[in-house]
């Protein structure tokens, strides 16, 4: 499916009023030109959280919280950007746009989504009427699961038979073929589509609004016969098992502001946990926990612990989790490790020792430094100088994949004392030698103008009333003018040029992940003096100021020009209308 264009995210922040969708969520009071709550994203007495209804800007002067409708939604209700978007355009009454084929795939996505929770409410009816249905009770009963939690987690059981749910939903063609798109249905040439879950318990598998995307089935009777023993939706447009966690939407529910989540291997451990009240575990999908997952996660808490079984298989499965963790652990992230005894899993063992043995175990997970210093040790001889080197070579690219400094510093600190080393020798000789010159620092700032310059004055002025540069005429100039902040600021004029009516929340959205995005919700935070009329003569004279620092920057470089190699007759004339125009000295 193709991007959503960044017409139809300015369209709506248009329409949307971001008051409205805070207010929903937290209760705002008028005060003055703003609106005032205690701030949803730290704990507060006093009030400091505003949200400006012009700007269509929220900020925080306790914690330094900021942004748009979008990234309200985004921190608020821990959704990804293009959940939030479409969260917005339900609001607004908007069909998401899409390019490459405008909204039409939209439209058969949301029929996948109807028909997915048309299959949940027919497994959840089998199991409380379907004849055979006392054999899934009975399993469920034997797992310890109460009808609560198979009632919240919407349990149910796919009956014996080729094509139970096929008679149920499919009743014509177009629903056939939506069954089959969804993974529901298996299409066979000679015979007609058959149900691809038959004698499960069946489990379904949220996205992280809630909708239902997939089903994993649990078997029940011979493994020989009916397949393997669980078995999950295949991939489909709304299901891509590399991105989804089971159990994540249902953790977000049950916590309204978790702060961990323990990240275990099948959906059935994170019901058994949520049967002793251990509501914060997620579990993937019959694949390694991927860096998107990792992101996914640490957007909703600032600690993941991985559980892993304690032998061979679960270390490896662990280091895995450990190289993919690496390069998202920027600052304020936390990961550790928790491996089980042998023979158990989170299941039998909450069962065992219960909630607050096992929640003991959580706390006292290892730590991901701990772990990876652990782990390469143990290929080395730690009593020989030759095998503490090793260790250095073996442990020096997997620390320089850690992106935030202060973290990777500690690490260096652990690994030298170690191996024997000084406090800050080691990374004092890996900067020597360049290797920390190949550290990525993808969320580094970019560098800004001067704190009183023209430039940044005239940025903070468009960001903050993007309608003030509505008359600028055309400022090409600005991309030949060698001063920081230049090319941005062209950039600002040309889209307020282009759409006079854009709004601060809009034109902020054009920097979504770009290293300028940090310094223009900076600049948005203030507040400006004096009306409009007087701000908007502001703006003209310091774009006018920049045009004759641009004749300046070229007239200096034709003098250099004429001093060292000399002009020709184009440039000693334009030297001289230059001169005339700049009033500039010649000694200069």
């Amino acid at each position: 499916m193709g991007r959503i264009p960044q017409s139809f995210i300015d369209e709506l922040l248009n329409r949307i009023d971001i008051v409205d969708v805070i207010d929903a969520r937290v209760p705002l009071k008028k005060a003055g030109s703003n609106y005032k709550a205690c701030c949803p994203f730290h704990t507060e007495k006093t009030p400091s959280f505003t949200v400006s209804q012009p700007k269509q800007f929220y900020h925080c002067f306790g914690c330094g919280a900021h942004g748009t409708a979008i990234s309200f939604l985004m921190e608020y209700d821990r959704l990804d950007f293009v959940d939030a978007i479409e969260d917005l355009a339900q609001q607004a009454g908007l069909e998401v746009e899409r390019e490459q084929g405008s909204s039409q795939p939209q439209q058969r996505e949301d029929n996948l989504y109807d028909i997915m929770q048309q299959a949940a409410d027919f497994y959840k009816q089998q199991l409380r009427s379907h004849p055979q249905a006392q054999q899934a009770v009975d399993y469920l009963k034997q797992r310890g699961m109460s009808g609560e939690i198979a009632a919240e987690f919407g349990v149910g059981y796919a009956p014996p038979g080729w094509d139970n749910l096929i008679k149920a939903l499919g009743k014509d063609e177009a629903a056939r073929k939506q069954l089959a798109r969804a993974g529901m249905a298996i299409e066979h040439d000679n015979k007609g589509p058959y149900d691809r879950f038959r004698e499960r318990i069946m489990i379904p598998i949220t996205d992280r609004r809630g909708r239902i995307i997939a089903f994993g089935g649990r078997i029940l009777s011979s493994e020989d016969e009916h397949g393997p023993k669980y078995l999950n939706s295949p991939e489909t447009p709304i299901f891509h098992k590399g991105r989804e966690l089971y159990g994540l939407y249902e953790a977000r529910k049950a916590i309204r502001n978790p702060q961990k989540l323990l990240v275990v291997e099948g959906y059935m451990d994170v019901l058994a946990l949520a049967q002793f009240d251990i509501r914060y575990a997620v579990a993937t999908l019959g694949t390694a926990t991927t860096k998107e997952h990792l992101e996914t996660l640490f957007r909703v808490v600032p600690r993941i612990i991985f559980c892993f079984d304690g032998d061979r298989a679960g270390r490896e499965a662990a280091w895995r989790a450990l190289e993919n963790a690496l390069p998202v652990m920027h600052e304020g992230r936390e990961a550790a490790f928790l491996f089980l005894p042998d023979g158990e899993d989170p299941d039998s063992l909450v069962r065992q020792e219960g909630r607050e043995a096992f929640e003991q175990r959580v706390d006292q997970a290892m730590p991901l430094s701990r772990f990876l210093l652990d782990q390469l040790s143990q290929q080395v001889d730690l009593d020989s100088i030759d095998g503490r080197a090793r260790l250095v070579e073996l442990s020096r690219p997997m620390l320089n994949r850690v992106p935030d400094k202060v973290f990777r510093h500690m690490m260096y600190t652990q690994l030298e004392r170690t191996v024997g080393m000084k406090t800050g020798q080691l990374q004092q000789l890996v900067e020597q030698d360049g290797t920390a010159q190949t550290i990525p620092t993808p969320n580094r700032r970019p560098a800004k103008p001067g704190k009183n310059s023209p430039i940044r004055q005239a940025i903070n002025l468009i960001v903050q009333k993007p309608a003030l540069a509505a008359n600028i005429a055309e400022a090409a100039f600005l991309q030949d003018l060698d001063l920081p902040g230049a090319k941005l600021l062209h950039e600002l004029l040309e889209i307020v040029r282009n759409d006079p009516q854009i709004n601060t929340a809009a034109l902020l959205e054009r920097w979504r992940d770009k290293p300028e995005q940090v310094h223009l919700m900076k600049l948005a935070e203030n507040q400006l003096p004096g009306d409009d009329q007087g701000l908007e003569e502001e703006l003209q004279d310091i774009i006018l100021y920049l045009q004759r620092q641009l004749k300046m920057q070229r007239w200096h470089f034709l003098q250099e020009k004429l001093t060292f190699s000399g002009l020709d007759e184009e440039e000693l004339i334009e030297w001289n209308q230059l001169l005339n125009e700049n009033n500039a000295p010649q000694d200069k």
